[in-house]
């Protein structure tokens, strides 16, 4: 016969899985004319918990002279490959103080990935192809998105008190945007305007 948990157990399994319970978001990002923005990075900090990974990794490739995707949002700790599918070689690199490296020309795929291990955004570029640019946006959740054409971001989120933060490749600004969001625990929308140039 198994033992019968003691009755101040029994709530406390209940309010967890409550906790864990997550509702449909949508989050719909706009530009000052009320356009929609593709391409905006969403990303949803529990409060009081900021997260980091040691086992994701991700992607950005190069291909007809251009990083694929422009825009990758990553957890902090994932590690990036960028691998190199033109005929020429490339010179990757990035100065943004969120995440330093070079590496020097080559072809193929580098033998190690570049570990984003603080958040933030850490634009790339090509020495050898100055049109060449993208964009690593590193947050501290596993909670992101990033929005498509019609600027629509969704995400399934707990209830409680968060900080919605969020970036796009035309902010003058190069710091993700951040503000309270309430989730209810039942599907929800918030609309975003980011004033990008």
């Amino acid at each position: 016969m198994r033992p019968r948990l003691p009755l101040i157990v029994a709530p406390l399994l209940l309010s967890l899985a409550a906790t864990a319970s997550a509702a449909p978001w949508t989050v719909i990002v706009r530009g000052p004319d009320g356009k929609p923005l593709a391409d905006a990075v969403v990303a949803v900090e529990i409060k009081g918990q900021h997260s980091s990974t040691t086992s994701a990794k991700a992607e950005i490739s190069q291909k007809d002279r251009k990083f694929l995707p422009y825009v990758l949002v990553v957890q902090t700790g994932t590690a990036v490959n960028f691998p190199n599918f033109d005929t020429v070689r490339h010179h990757v690199y990035s100065f943004s103080p969120t995440k330093k490296f070079d590496l020097k020309l080559y072809a193929g795929t580098p033998a190690a990935p570049v570990v984003f291990d603080k958040a933030g955004v850490a634009t790339l570029g090509c020495n050898i192809h100055d049109q060449m640019s993208a964009h690593v946006v590193v947050v501290d959740t596993p909670l992101f998105a990033k929005t498509d054409a019609a600027g629509v971001a969704r995400l399934d989120l707990p209830a409680g008190e968060h900080q919605l933060k969020t970036w796009h490749p035309r902010l003058p600004d190069p710091r993700l945007q951040a503000q309270a969001l309430t989730v209810g625990g039942t599907a929800g929308q918030t609309v975003v305007t980011l004033q990008v140039e």
